[in-house]
């Protein structure tokens, strides 16, 4: 009886590692199959314009790791690691070499006091050989209680970092 528990016991992890690898490739084949191209790490020229008139108000560079399953994080020089935590959201394909993004970072001022987020939603495109993107985006700016004050427009130029 002892001995039977423990094979059966020993059959149901296998099942269960058997299922999560079935799902876990399922995902990277979502991302992968179906568009995860982007996946992988970029180093990004962006421009903050004016919505309105298209002028730029500022540019700088920023890192975006694109993860399998649809994760992301960034980090930029546009603004000083103490006044800024990195960005932290999430990806999907859409259709064809067309992306969507979307991710939030917290801001601080010289007090160290939570001076609201931004929450930056992206389209980016990706070149045919897959080492190159463009992006338009919207840069939503939030005070520490949630209002929005403030929008702007955002273009990038993205070039995969590699080895």
């Amino acid at each position: 009886m002892k001995r039977n528990l423990i094979k059966t016991l020993s059959m149901a992890g296998g099942l269960a590692v058997l299922i999560t690898l079935g799902t876990l490739n399922t995902v990277m084949a979502q991302s992968d199959g179906g568009g995860g191209r982007l996946g992988g790490t970029w180093d990004n020229q962006i421009s903050i314009i004016d919505c309105k008139t298209g002028n730029v108000i500022t540019t700088f560079q920023s890192l975006i790791v694109f993860m399998a399953g649809g994760t992301l994080t960034e980090s930029t020089s546009g603004t000083a690691p103490a006044l800024r935590t990195p960005g932290e959201g999430v990806w999907r394909h859409t259709t064809g070499n067309n992306y969507t993004f979307r991710f939030k970072h917290f801001r601080f001022n010289a007090q160290n006091v939570l001076a609201g987020w931004n929450i930056i939603q992206a389209e980016a495109s990706l070149d045919a050989a897959g080492n190159a993107y463009t992006s338009a985006a919207t840069v939503e700016v939030y005070d520490p209680n949630g209002v929005l004050i403030a929008t702007a427009c955002a273009t990038s130029d993205g070039t995969r970092f590699e080895l």
